[in-house]
């Protein structure tokens, strides 16, 4: 199994062409074909029609982000042909939220960054990420928006529950593992944790993942109640010097909201590696 065709999303953010290095970079390393989608905020045009003048305003709005679309395109093709790597360049208009989605249910990996609110430009729509997450059916990577990031993969760690979500992210994350130089599995324990009876040991999917060809070293820890999960999973990650972690996105929709489940939410807002999350 491997990853023959990637997607990552582009923008006018500042670390947009970091996450196209580490996008190019695992196409490379998976001889995968690489599709670069471009899609920034829009604003809705009924919006700007509400003052005098403001009709104006979309117009250059408009301008200057086909301008950023065409600049960033030029740089794409560039580096596709630098680094020996086959690809698309796609610049969409409209709702993120509406058009990402489709583009991402044909990829075997969607490259993300995560959410900054320090950069303006990293807007692009309402809980972007989760959206896609939850509707593209394909495994999403996000990348940290801060820090020096290199392509993921070299220690990996795995959180595992035993839930259809952890059991998704494992196998959807098996390119990744497979090159891994190391691979830990980590259960963490807690006080509110479910009856053992249904829960599958990190013995067990250690088992079946050793039959890719993929060594494991499974690890348990506890936390105390109150102390959250993903803190846990952040600080074993620190602490083992992993550069990726793989594990299940918990998320629903209510109404035009996306609620997250509790280590998905910490992960998301705090990750310092990058995530490969599987829903």
């Amino acid at each position: 199994m491997s990853y023959k065709s990637i997607l990552v999303h582009l923008d006018t953010s500042v670390r947009a062409h970091s996450r196209l290095e580490i996008a190019l970079q695992l196409a490379h390393r998976f001889h995968a074909r690489l599709t670069g989608l471009f899609s920034t905020y829009v604003p809705p045009r009924h919006a700007f029609f509400v003052m005098a003048g403001t009709a104006e305003y979309y117009a250059e709005h408009e301008r200057l982000r086909h301008e950023r679309a065409g600049a960033l395109e030029r740089q794409f093709h560039a580096e596709l042909a630098r680094a020996n790597v086959e690809g698309q360049w796609i610049a969409t208009d409209g709702y993120a939220n509406d058009v990402v989605p489709p583009y991402a249910r044909l990829a075997d990996l969607v490259v993300l960054g995560q959410a900054d609110p320090l950069d303006p430009e990293a807007f692009v729509a309402e809980q972007f990420v989760e959206h896609v997450m939850l509707s593209a059916g394909r495994p999403v990577l996000l990348v940290p928006s801060a820090g020096t990031i290199a392509a993921p993969g070299r220690h990996a760690l795995i959180a595992w529950d035993s839930s259809r979500e952890a059991t998704r992210a494992v196998h959807d994350a098996l390119p990744f593992l497979a090159h891994a130089a190391k691979v830990s599995l980590l259960t963490v324990h807690s006080p509110s944790d479910q009856p053992p009876r249904d829960r599958i040991p990190g013995a067990d999917i250690a088992l079946t993942l050793a039959r890719h060809g993929v060594k494991i070293d499974v690890r348990e820890a506890s936390v105390d109640a109150g102390t959250p999960v993903g803190d846990a999973l952040l600080s074993q990650a620190s602490d083992l010097g992993c550069d990726l972690i793989v594990m299940g996105a918990y998320a629903h929709s209510r109404l035009h909201e996306v609620v997250l489940g509790g280590a998905t939410r910490t992960l998301l807002q705090s990750m310092t590696v990058p995530v490969l999350m599987s829903h």
